[in-house]
């Protein structure tokens, strides 16, 4: 249900074969030394079943030596930094496995990983649960060189008991088993349904009447073969869609398609997989999964995360009244009818392009002309130059799993201090979505220091020999979004795995990741690399001051939806009987018709693709806890500059290097040199915090 870790955790792998073992010909990729290249173009399912064997048996071994250690010789090293050590292999292993299971193009290779996933979870949850581990931590924890452990390594054993004491180390033996048959059953469903929305081929086809007010390089690029077109369920394919086509029965058909993604596997898995969790919480002495996961988040307890949601909803209703009536007088004036008082979900992004291109002047298309996708690669790159004082080079003929993916090197002063991979573009059996994914951990490894390694996996349009890849500016706002991730993985630096990379409480996980949005909306930051991708020129003022006019239309709306998904997230893991007789769709209607702009859309079941119930169970609510403390950060550069080098290394020393070396609320108030506050948040939203 929950180890001791994130997804996202990176970790090292470092072979017990040696590098020129004949036995070992042709060398295992997955075998590799401390900051070699991983050769991604040589993986084979056999490989992979091998490491997943061999890290097993390795793992076992480690914390095997571990308990054997008299307690009277127990020391921070040999057992603290021992398992630390281990666990960072192990993981390694583990995040690159996952990685290739939603990357590789070869379906063998991804079955195998989603297998050896499948299995190396299910040993994680053996390693949660090994009570020798637990006895020898304990042991630990009672000598007195413990008691007097400061800093970063007083809070790894604090926060190694914590979890002990979370985890069922209280119940009897045959309870623990019962426990670990439940998370390896929670294990498997999360990774069916992640696997079954990567899997979704669905597409719509429709004829030429159906394609009215879509620009021509579109219906260029999605002509089928029988006279119609076809309309994948790629971001690249709907999003354009959804704003342009006239055609309101084709978009609402769209809608559907896509809403009911995996619906016809995923809603059993769902709530099997709430069942579960909920039978776990019970069994580890917790009312709900909701209590169980945020007990040691930043919110404590579930009633706080319900009061902060409430709240938010209050603060915001002016604005999404507003931002509702401004998009009600685009539909009167657009169909004529003077009586019309209902927005449906189909028709917010139609109607939405229409408000800024005839208010606002804001013409989406033209603005996509000065976000050729290579120049806002270069672009973000010059950015994190300046604030961070670093540089990347791309690694040429890099050995990645696609053609597609790029290879960088993050470098100070000649020094590589991390690697990155770009993974930009959709391809049939690819994630679908957009993220950053750690694969391993910066980690002091004897004398030397491991280099941080995350690869970015996004869905942008892709650039071909007669049309360039241009991006909306709402894609270049989520680039921005998936690199701060990726900067707050690089940049973390600890002595020990578990402390380094996206390692903290859900509600700080996306505070570097939104505060680094903002450079996209910047002037600035944009005249770096927004040119017009035929002439050259950069971004009119006149173009950037009307975007950011409108920066903030339908602001309200959008977090309106926000706080929607969260409170479902909070609904189905504190308030729902997943063997009542309420479905999760019900549920979800509910919550929509109360609380949300648009009212549940009947037939639909965007619960079924909600992927973030899996990775992020009674954890959503934390995107709006970050984007509180993001905003509040940004306001510093605001005030600073924000292509002040000075301000940016700070930001980096005190912030993003600081992993989870340091309790989260400390790290922002040391920043911030006072307590955090929802002002610069509302101010965000076009919301004046005074009123």
């Amino acid at each position: 249900m929950k180890t001791y870790k994130y997804l996202l955790m990176g970790l090292i792998v470092m072979s017990t074969m040696k590098a020129n073992d004949a036995t070992a010909v042709p060398r295992n990729p997955l075998m590799f030394e401390v900051n070699e290249l991983v050769k991604f173009n040589e993986l084979n399912p056999e490989f992979i079943r091998f490491t997943t064997d061999e890290i097993i048996r390795q793992t076992r071994e480690a914390i095997e030596s571990i308990s054997k250690i008299p307690a009277s010789k127990r020391n921070f090293d040999n057992t603290m930094r021992a398992f630390d050590l281990a666990y960072h292999r192990f993981s390694n292993i583990f995040n690159t496995l996952y990685l290739m299971a939603y990357t590789h193009p070869d379906s063998a290779i991804r079955n195998q990983c989603q297998a050896s996933v499948d299995a190396l979870s299910r040993f994680d949850n053996e390693i949660a649960l090994n009570e020798d581990l637990y006895k020898a931590t304990s042991e630990y924890a009672k000598t007195t060189e413990a008691k007097q452990l400061t800093g970063f390594k007083k809070k790894y054993l604090d926060d190694r008991m914590r979890f002990y004491a979370l985890n069922g180390f209280n119940l009897p033996k045959e309870k623990r088993d019962q426990l670990k048959t439940i998370l390896d059953s929670i294990t498997t469903l999360g990774l069916e349904f992640s696997s079954n929305i990567a899997a979704v081929k669905d597409v719509l086809e429709l004829d030429e009447a159906e394609m009215d007010g879509l620009p021509q390089e579109y219906k260029d690029q999605h002509r089928g073969e029988n006279g119609k077109y076809i309309i994948d369920l790629s971001y690249p394919s709907i999003v354009p869609f959804f704003q342009l086509a006239t055609n309101e029965n084709a978009r609402k058909k769209l809608f559907m398609l896509y809403n009911n993604r995996a619906a016809d596997k995923n809603l059993e898995i769902l709530t099997r997989l709430l069942e579960q969790r909920k039978k776990a919480a019970n069994l580890l002495g917790f009312k709900t999964a909701a209590e169980y996961f945020i007990a040691d988040n930043m919110a404590v307890k579930p009633q706080k995360v319900w009061e902060f949601e409430n709240s938010l909803l209050e603060k915001i209703k002016p604005k999404v009244e507003a931002d509702y009536n401004e998009l009600l007088e685009i539909k009167r004036k657009y169909t004529g009818d003077a009586s019309a008082n209902v927005i449906n979900e189909w028709e917010y992004r139609f109607y939405m392009n229409k408000l800024l291109k005839e208010k606002y002047q804001v013409d989406n298309q033209k603005i996509r002309e000065y976000f050729e996708v290579n120049n806002v690669i270069n672009g973000i790159l010059e950015i994190c130059k300046r604030l961070y004082n670093v540089n990347f080079v791309e690694v040429p003929n890099a050995p990645v799993w696609h053609s597609d993916v790029k290879l960088y090197e993050m470098k100070s002063n000649g020094e590589v201090l991390a690697r990155i991979y770009l993974d930009l573009y959709p391809r049939d059996d690819k994630y679908k979505h957009f993220a950053c994914f750690g694969l391993y951990n910066g980690v002091k490894v004897g004398d030397s220091y491991q280099i941080p390694t995350a690869a970015l996996v996004c869905n942008f349009p892709r650039p071909t020999d007669t049309t360039p890849g241009l991006l909306t500016h709402d894609d270049v706002v989520t680039f921005f979004h998936e690199f701060g991730h990726m900067m707050h993985f690089v940049f973390s630096h600890s002595e020990l795995s578990s402390q380094s990379g996206i390692s903290n409480v859900h509600e700080f996980v996306e505070v570097p990741s939104q505060f680094f949005e903002n450079w996209a909306w910047n002037y600035e930051a944009l005249s770096l690399f927004a040119r017009h991708y035929k002439t050259g020129e950069i971004l009119p003022t006149s173009l950037y001051d009307k975007m950011f006019a409108a920066r903030n239309v339908c602001s309200g709306i959008d977090a309106n939806r926000q706080i929607f998904y969260g409170m479902l997230d909070m609904t189905y893991h504190d308030k729902f009987e997943p063997d009542g007789k309420e479905t999760t769709t019900d549920a979800l209607a509910k919550l929509q018709n109360q609380i949300g702009v648009f009212k549940y859309t009947p037939g639909t079941h965007i619960e079924a693709s909600f992927d973030h119930l899996v990775g992020y169970a009674a954890g959503y609510y934390g995107y709006m806890w970050s984007k509180v403390y993001a905003e509040d950060l940004f306001s510093v550069f605001e005030k600073e500059g924000v292509m002040n080098t000075q301000t940016g290394l700070r930001f980096k020393n005190e912030v993003l290097s600081k992993g989870s070396t340091e309790d989260e609320n400390v790290i922002i108030r040391n920043f911030l040199g006072r307590e955090p506050n929802q002002n610069a948040f509302l101010k965000s939203l076009g919301i004046n915090p005074m009123e």
